[in-house]
């Protein structure tokens, strides 16, 4: 079976400045990946091109077997969903809950219009909100729960690929505990393979099963969650460890292991 999803040869340049780097990489069918480095060293970029937000300058992703050409199709776009730090950037601080969500349903052309209310309402079951929260704005929620509100949106489009680009970086510790099993427990209950950016080594050790490295553009280091951790390959990987304070012991939390400093 050929991965879920194949970058290959990739670049993107901006002037004399190249942001990636001829990069290859495969994401297994229902797999979590891990991608970590310093700021500037070309993660979201990365993020961006497969999600197709930015067009490389050089290299093809395909998705299973389908090339992702410069124009994708509404079905292409919809199979990759990205979710951002900051929640803000994808929910519309103007409209309801109930709008965000119907929007992309139908759109999509997920349901009927007839079935947005019901199908918006599992949604938000099944990121652990209330469906009283449809008729509530962004605003009325705190920075967690603004986050599940973009999740239940992304997963709404029924994506076989999600892109987490830092999403737990701005919420506490227990806040982030909670997060990142809800991101378990979708990719176990939907069948997805996860893209997950983190600076965090202690979260990307909770949630990651391969762990890939990025240095200026470049992708240095690719390999199993537990070598990455305890034989990386390069120098680069052990700077990035080293520059930990003390890493993560783990605690087993209902199937996932909670990082405590």
């Amino acid at each position: 079976m050929e991965p879920a999803l194949q970058i290959q040869n990739v670049s993107v340049r901006y002037g004399e400045f190249t942001a990636l780097d001829h990069i290859e990489l495969n994401l297994q069918h229902h797999t979590t990946l891990g991608l970590v480095g310093e700021s500037g060293s070309g993660k979201s970029t990365l993020a961006r091109v497969i999600a197709g937000l930015i067009t490389p300058d050089e290299g093809q992703i395909l998705l299973g077997d389908q090339t992702l050409k410069k124009k994708r199709s509404r079905e292409q776009y919809k199979k990759i969903q990205m979710i951002f730090q900051n929640p803000d950037a994808s929910l519309n601080p103007k409209h309801s809950v109930r709008q965000i969500l119907a929007e992309a349903l139908l759109f999509h052309r997920i349901v009927d219009r007839s079935q947005v209310e019901k199908r918006s309402k599992e949604l938000l079951a099944r990121v652990q909100l209330e469906a009283k929260a449809l008729d509530k704005y962004p605003h009325e929620f705190s920075g967690g729960q603004r986050q599940r509100i973009a999740i239940a949106r992304a997963i709404s489009v029924e994506p076989s690929l999600l892109i987490a680009d830092e999403p737990t970086s701005a919420l506490d510790v227990s806040v982030q505990l909670s997060v990142l099993e809800l991101f378990n427990s979708l990719k176990r209950e939907l069948n997805l393979t996860l893209l997950f950016i983190s600076h965090d080594l202690g979260v990307i050790h909770a949630i990651s099963d391969t762990v890939a490295v990025m240095r200026q553009g470049q992708l240095v280091e690719i390999s199993p969650k537990e070598q990455f951790f305890t034989r990386p390959e390069t120098a680069y990987s052990r700077e990035l460890l080293s520059a930990v304070p003390k890493m993560p012991k783990l605690i087993s939390s209902g199937g996932l292991y909670e990082p405590t400093i």
